[in-house]
């Protein structure tokens, strides 16, 4: 299916800075206010290099999704190029690998965001303060996007400039508080502590493909979304390293067993400080579910738009040209899996199910440069891009080798059923079809 039939009555209206600031709002989401104390638990002052190393990884597949997002760019941002070079079946698959990934890490996010607000309630009046938060920040970020795709921009540029700020004080207050005799090495090194080390750099780095999805609203996206996606991917790398550093400089061993590391590294420095590290934590999972919503939905929509899913998801707003119909059914998927899951389980899930999704893209990026597909203008054309496929799609098999038993099973068979739904809906709607 042509882009200008899927992407019909959308504005293209994101700019390279908007769709920047909207990828590094997902990737620097809750993980990176966590993630420090386990890398350290793992490879202690050297966890930098772990950051580095999945920097090189992610970045690849980055590459791939650069070169595919400057051939077609269309709503369903990757989904769209893995449709475009293998066919529908795998774009469905891959699609809903994505979607499905991303609404269990809406639904998790949700839910340790709320569980920040309720800390300081009463133990009697947190249940229902907890599920009303779930509902009121879903829903209200849902209701902006409605309003139109420039009021959802804003709100990412927003959130993405207050979550970096208080980063950027962290890092500012913290280095003067740095101390050389903390980066002594105190960690045995192990491989499945340095396995479990990069698994965990690898869930910090994901994301980036949530904003992708309203390629169909970007501005030059032949420019725009390489351009968004490197300056993104550096922005993130130099920023995950320089945490790494300043918490490891200031808490020594004692970073490897915090539960909130940036918070504590604070509280050395002053009470004050700390309490604007958990605003931060707060305020960066806020601004997580504020791009999810803005790119997660357009799943949905360029799925109904090609006949994989109900056709009311592919309706656009008339006055806000906004797909509402798949923003709001979205929306209360997330609040529904937030209302009833926790952030780990959810968070699990969601990291596993985007490996083969990343593989597809990878892939797909290779096929698209191989067939000289361009439809969004003169292509990237990335000279190594062979070796980055190589790179993404090995990385993202490790990943999945990683997992438990249990969890590559339940992959499969979300893949299985994937492939079934299809099959039926297709058959089913060759029968309408043929009858008179």
């Amino acid at each position: 299916m042509e882009e200008n039939r899927r992407d019909a009555g959308l504005v293209r209206a994101v700019g390279p800075w908007g769709l920047a600031a909207g990828i590094i709002n997902v990737v620097v989401g809750s993980a990176i206010f966590v993630v420090p104390a386990a890398l350290a638990a793992n490879m202690g002052p050297f966890a930098p290099f772990a950051i580095l190393l999945c920097a090189v990884a992610v970045g690849s597949v980055a590459i791939c999704f650069a070169e595919g997002g400057s051939r077609i760019a269309s709503s369903g941002g990757v989904y769209s190029s893995i449709d475009a070079a293998f066919g529908p079946l795998a774009g469905y698959v891959a699609g809903t690998m994505l979607w499905v990934s991303d609404v269990l890490s809406a639904g998790g996010i949700a839910v340790a965001f709320a569980d920040i607000c309720v800390t300081l309630l009463p133990p009697e009046l947190k249940p229902t303060a907890h599920a009303l938060i779930v509902v009121v920040t879903i829903g209200g970020i849902a209701c902006i996007n409605i309003g139109g795709i420039k009021g959802a921009i804003r709100l990412v540029n927003v959130t993405s400039v207050l979550k970096l700020l208080a980063l950027a004080i962290f890092l500012l207050a913290g280095a003067s508080a740095i101390h050389l005799q903390n980066f002594h090495q105190s960690v045995a090194f192990s491989d499945s502590g340095i396995g479990r080390a990069v698994i965990l750099a690898l869930f910090a780095f994901m994301g980036m493909e949530t904003p992708l999805a309203a390629s169909g609203e970007v501005k030059q996206p032949a420019r725009t979304i390489p351009r968004a996606l490197l300056l993104a991917m550096v922005s993130v790398t130099l920023l995950y390293v320089a945490i790494q550093v300043v918490s490891q400089g200031i808490l020594g061993p004692a970073l490897a067993t915090s539960a909130a590391p940036l918070s504590d590294a604070m509280a050395r420095i002053s009470p004050t400080l700390r309490l604007l590290m958990l605003a931060g934590t707060a305020l960066s999972m806020f601004g997580y579910l504020s791009s999810d919503l803005l790119g997660s939905p357009r799943i949905l929509f360029a799925f109904a738009r090609d006949g994989l899913l109900p056709r009311a998801l592919g309706r656009v707003q008339k006055r806000t040209r906004a797909p509402h119909v798949a923003i709001a059914c979205y929306a209360t998927l997330a609040i529904v899996l937030a209302l009833t899951g926790t952030f780990s389980e959810l968070a699990i899930l969601s990291a596993l199910s985007n490996a083969p999704f990343y593989i597809a893209g990878c892939a797909a990026s290779w096929q698209l440069a191989r067939r000289g597909i361009a439809r969004a203008g003169t292509p990237l054309n990335f000279r190594w891009l062979t070796l980055a496929v190589v790179v993404g799609i090995i990385s993202m098999l490790v990943l999945i080798a990683f997992a438990s038993r249990a969890e590559i099973l339940g992959l499969c068979a979300l893949i299985g059923a994937s492939i079934v739904i299809y099959v039926v809906q297709t058959q089913v709607a060759l029968r309408r079809s043929a009858s008179p």
